[in-house]
């Protein structure tokens, strides 16, 4: 039945999952990758399966399940000292642990939107545009500051760069420009979309700007 299938995908997922850490913990120990880059893939790569959860998974509380196991154990990795691929960082990062608590926060965003319209198909854009500016935007804003460190300036203990920020705020801008125009095609003209997409990518480049210890 129904629950039997999502149940397995549960499964699916959370396998998945835990190749992804497991991947991650072979190329840092192993073949010496640095932390920022498994970090990263890590990152990447979970924000990616992430978008599948609308399509294998149509209720919230296995979606709660599979977010609040990873949190925990995240938690459990940062007590004990493990999973060094993700943790073994040289500052103060609460990152890891939220990330699952953003895109819970998302899917119920979505979910509800999902309910309340039948299912229509421009609800997609609720999730797919805030997970993948965690997963695409944030990484190529790190990228981008440490290869070009110009601008500099500190929020709390984090050094942010203006490179990082710009870079942040394009991608932003592009993943938003291609949501809006592939969800909601129909009801925003070209001046619209402009202005829509240049919004949400300013308050999300001003966030992570100003966002310190990995709250971004």
């Amino acid at each position: 039945n129904k629950m039997s299938i999502e149940i397995i995908n549960t499964a699916i997922l959370a396998t998945s999952f835990l190749l992804l850490f497991g991947l991650a913990e072979v190329l840092y120990h192993k073949m010496k990758v640095k932390v920022e880059m498994t970090r990263k893939l890590v990152h990447f790569g979970t924000g990616m399966l992430t978008l599948l959860f609308p399509v294998m998974l149509n209720n919230h509380w296995l979606v709660l399940f599979l977010c609040g196991s990873f949190a925990l154990i995240l938690i459990t990795s940062l007590k004990f000292g493990l999973l060094k691929s993700i943790n073994a960082i040289d500052r103060k990062s609460h990152g890891s642990i939220l990330f699952p608590v953003a895109v819970y926060g998302c899917y119920l965003v979505y979910d509800y939107y999902n309910k309340k319209s039948g299912g229509a198909d421009h609800v997609y854009i609720y999730f797919y545009l805030p997970i993948l500016t965690l997963a695409i935007c944030d990484p190529i804003a790190a990228l981008f500051g440490k290869r070009f460190p110009y601008g500099k300036f500190k929020i709390g203990t984090d050094t942010k760069t203006l490179i990082g920020t710009t870079a942040f705020f394009v991608s932003s801008l592009t993943l938003s420009i291609a949501f809006l125009k592939w969800f909601c095609c129909d009801s925003l003209g070209l001046g619209d979309l402009l202005f829509v997409s240049s919004v949400v990518a300013i308050l999300a480049a001003l966030t992570e700007a100003v966002s310190g210890k990995g709250t971004d």
